[in-house]
């Protein structure tokens, strides 16, 4: 069974041990330098809003994270930064984290629809938000250095 909370900074240690990749870490945030570190999620939780952690209430231990940003040139808010731990992955832990940042961002920060950015070699994550009901609009190519990816930008109506 899960439970959520606000994101407490005895979390961050747990939370950084999700990512088992430098891609896995980049699906996250392409701002992030694996391995990650407290100090990288605090850089960037400061300017999101519903920083949220699923807990496993038996074990009492975080097993998912996410936040919300808001895009404010055009008022359109963003689902950022979905990690799950890899002990919980295929277990209702993402289904779970998105269903309580949906109802965040719905009834805590009146969004009308949520957004959010999907590379598009997470295959495993563009199927589960299409099964979630998110549709894309709209296809970002961004590059860091010389490295380019393309980003796939799906929305939700709330």
């Amino acid at each position: 069974m899960y439970i959520h909370r606000a994101l407490e900074r005895k979390d961050l240690e747990s939370i950084c041990t999700f990512p088992q990749s430098e891609q896995e870490l980049f699906y996250i945030s392409p701002r992030f330098h694996f391995p990650l570190t407290p100090e990288q999620i605090l850089d960037l939780v400061k300017d999101r809003f519903e920083p949220t952690v699923i807990m496993d209430s038996d074990k009492q231990e975080a097993v998912a994270y996410a936040n919300i940003y808001k895009d404010e040139d055009h008022g359109d808010f963003w689902l950022g930064n979905v990690i799950v731990s890899s002990d919980y992955r295929g277990k209702g832990a993402s289904q779970y984290l998105l269903q309580v940042m949906l109802e965040k961002a719905k009834f805590n920060l009146g969004a009308n629809q949520i957004k959010l950015a999907c590379h598009s070699t997470n295959s495993r994550g563009l199927a589960f938000y299409t099964k979630l009901g998110f549709k894309p609009f709209d296809i970002k190519i961004s590059s860091i250095g010389a490295n380019k990816f393309i980003t796939i930008h799906m929305s939700l109506d709330l």
